[in-house]
């Protein structure tokens, strides 16, 4: 259930909306990353904090580091138009891109490797069930008293 955009949020609507807790959120504002007015020791956060948080939060889904997301918010912050932030947005986005491709190839390799095993394993049961019993049954086995010592 989404709010209505408002002039002004608590932390605790903040926190409902987004799905995080009012401490990951005073984080983001010990981080610089929000910036609330204060009443008291009641926090007020603008629409600007809102839309920020939204964007910090989508930052941490795509894998982009506080660091990162704090870089996009100066540059926005200070440029005349969106296009630094952007570029800068489309290099963090195609570096992360990269990792997951990385990652995603190493898993297929280990995916095929298991596969590989299962097949192995699978292979080797099905022939130990053709075995007669006593073949099994054959298998050296230490007595009691030689595995005790």
């Amino acid at each position: 259930m989404r709010m209505e955009p408002r002039e002004t949020y608590s932390i605790s609507e903040l926190s409902r909306e987004f799905d995080v807790t009012p401490r990951a959120i005073r984080f983001y504002e010990d981080e610089g990353l929000l910036d609330p007015r204060r009443d008291g020791s009641r926090r007020i956060y603008s629409k600007r904090d809102y839309v920020r948080l939204k964007l910090i939060l989508r930052g941490k889904r795509l894998g982009l580091s506080l660091a990162q997301v704090r870089e996009m918010f100066d540059l926005y912050d200070s440029a005349k138009d969106e296009r630094p932030q952007l570029e800068k947005f489309l290099a963090a986005l195609a570096v992360r891109r990269e990792q997951l491709e990385h990652q995603r190839a190493e898993i297929d390799e280990e995916l095929a490797e298991i596969r590989s095993f299962e097949l192995q394993s699978k292979k080797l049961l099905s022939e130990r069930a053709g075995r007669p019993a006593k073949a099994a049954a054959s298998r050296y086995r230490p007595s009691p008293d030689k595995a005790l010592r």
